[in-house]
């Protein structure tokens, strides 16, 4: 004959549940860091992207239009501390050794030197060409 349990008293699977209180404490802790701001990106885009991508497209503004929104971007992004993605200044030295600045491309260069070690062996061509090209 089956043992018939009491009305009042709950199966063995829900007394192996937590409380009501213990599992309203864990929802409204799970709902609060589920509002916690997520990491901080590494690198600050900005726009290097979409000028890229429109300057060799061919259907963007000028080189110097792209170098005055990407020298606004860099000052921004240097008084916010934050760091521009490897590239960014190569790129800019590109533009101004179109716009014939040689001087300002170089110091990008050789401040995407600094900043990215694993920039060196192509920085470096470029600069050792940029002096031939001077002399």
């Amino acid at each position: 004959m089956q043992r018939q349990r009491p009305v009042c008293q709950r199966p063995a699977w829900a007394r192996a549940l937590p409380s009501a209180g213990l599992l309203g404490c864990l929802l409204v802790s799970a709902l609060l860091t589920g509002c916690q701001s997520g990491p901080q990106p590494l690198y600050d885009w900005g726009p290097y992207q979409a000028q890229v991508y429109e300057g060799f497209k061919g259907t963007g503004n000028g080189p110097e239009a792209q170098l005055q929104a990407l020298e606004r971007h860099l000052e921004e992004a240097t008084s916010r501390q934050r760091q521009v993605p490897p590239g960014y200044l190569a790129h800019m030295g590109y533009l101004y050794l179109q716009t014939g600045r040689n001087d300002m491309a170089a110091t990008c260069w050789q401040r995407e030197k600094a900043a990215f070690p694993e920039s060196k062996v192509f920085m470096d061509f470029l600069l050792n060409n940029l002096k031939e090209q001077g002399q």
